[in-house]
């Protein structure tokens, strides 16, 4: 299934769902950040999803890194909440998505990588070669909290 994402876009769908999702700044023991590129979009992203009845949010981010990357990662706070109403994200089957999403900080605990159906590709980046990576720049904004010492958390 093929993924567009909008912003501020006076072309973008009208949304016909709004999702609460998780996502995770994963980090090893280098200082690196987990990224996956998606195989419905071909961009860069955080391991991430949408939060199912069964589930909290910080058990919504550590679900799906383990679906999406095969590792198990502990949350260890909050990057901040992204709530942009002008964040519209498209799907091929017709879903049209506004996403409410907060984002953990998480560090890796085990778990062996892997790449699920959703991943091209999985790769541990350097905070300083996050920019050369091609991604939404939503998520770009995720990575930039994480990483500028922030003493409290977005809220957006």
């Amino acid at each position: 299934m093929g993924r567009t994402e909008y912003y501020d876009d006076p072309s973008a769908p009208e949304p016909n769902s709004l999702v609460v999702a998780a996502s995770a700044v994963v980090t090893d023991d280098k200082g690196r950040i987990l990224l996956q590129k998606r195989s419905d979009s071909g961009l860069w992203a955080l391991p991430g999803g949408g939060m199912e009845m069964s589930d909290s949010l910080p058990g919504t981010a550590v679900r799906e890194v383990k679906e999406e990357t095969g590792l198990d990662v502990e949350i260890t706070g909050l990057v901040g909440t992204y709530t942009d109403p002008r964040h519209v994200i498209a799907y091929s089957d017709g879903e049209v998505r506004r996403q409410f999403n907060v984002c953990f900080r998480a560090r890796l605990v085990g778990g062996t990588l892997a790449i699920s159906d959703e991943s091209l590709e999985l790769r541990w980046v350097a905070p300083e070669d996050l920019e050369s990576l091609p991604m939404h720049h939503t998520q770009q904004l995720r990575l930039q909290h994480a990483t500028e010492g922030r003493e409290a958390p977005y809220l957006g």
